[in-house]
């Protein structure tokens, strides 16, 4: 099951678990869609691999499996 940070590690910007606007990559680095194509491309820094849209969990399956609260942030090159 998906972690589903509840942030961008870029820019911090906050992440709904139910929210569209989300990508990872196959490590479930996080970023909002803005930080991956503006600054990274569609790349993730901390891996190399591609960025993709993550999938939002239904709001009904929430308040049994909730998203994380372990919020990551990693100042990269390109987030200052």
């Amino acid at each position: 099951m998906l972690q589903l940070r509840p942030n961008c590690e870029c820019c911090d910007t906050d992440l709904a678990p139910d929210a569209a606007g989300a990508m990872i990559c196959s490590f479930e680095c996080t970023f909002c869609a803005r930080c991956a194509e503006r600054r990274f491309a569609g790349v993730c820094p901390n891996c190399g691999g591609g960025l993709v849209a993550r999938a939002a969990r239904p709001s009904a399956l929430l308040a049994k499996f909730p998203g994380s609260t372990g919020r990551v942030v990693k100042r990269h090159a390109a987030c200052v």
